[in-house]
């Protein structure tokens, strides 16, 4: 799979809940690096991780636009982030259902037609204070 349809895959996935089907894009030693959080490595980390987020965030990506190296090794990834707070995350402010729209952006390494890294980046700022705003 080409690289560029290999990481629209993956936001498909995201969009459709799909956690498995995201996991298949990856390679098993994924690593993967989230704004201001913990770098973790493998499918196993990457799923606990989907499944935390899936519990407390109820998220949809648009505006998606992917942009690919010469060389298909690595890609790049702008998209809005919308989304609902539904249950509070540890060590952040209580969940009451807030709703946000975040700029975001993602980098991805690629080996043979898998994802091998996915870093993730958005102001982490601008989401607490629409949080703390109520949405």
């Amino acid at each position: 799979m080409e690289t560029k349809a290999l990481i629209e895959a993956y936001y498909d996935a995201f969009n459709d809940n799909d956690s498995d089907a995201m996991l298949a894009l990856l390679a098993d030693d994924v690593v993967h690096d989230v704004n201001q959080g913990e770098r973790r490595t493998g499918k196993a980390a990457f799923a606990e991780f989907n499944a935390k987020m899936a519990k407390c965030y109820a998220e949809r990506l648009t505006d998606i636009a992917v942009m690919v190296g010469d060389d298909e090794t690595r890609a790049a990834a702008e998209f809005t982030v919308n989304g609902f707070y539904i249950a509070t995350d540890e060590g952040l402010p209580k969940a009451e259902n807030q709703r946000y729209l975040l700029p975001a952006g993602a980098f991805f390494e690629v080996a043979e037609g898998q994802i091998t890294r996915v870093t993730t980046y958005y102001n982490l700022e601008n989401w607490l204070a629409q949080i703390k705003a109520g949405g």
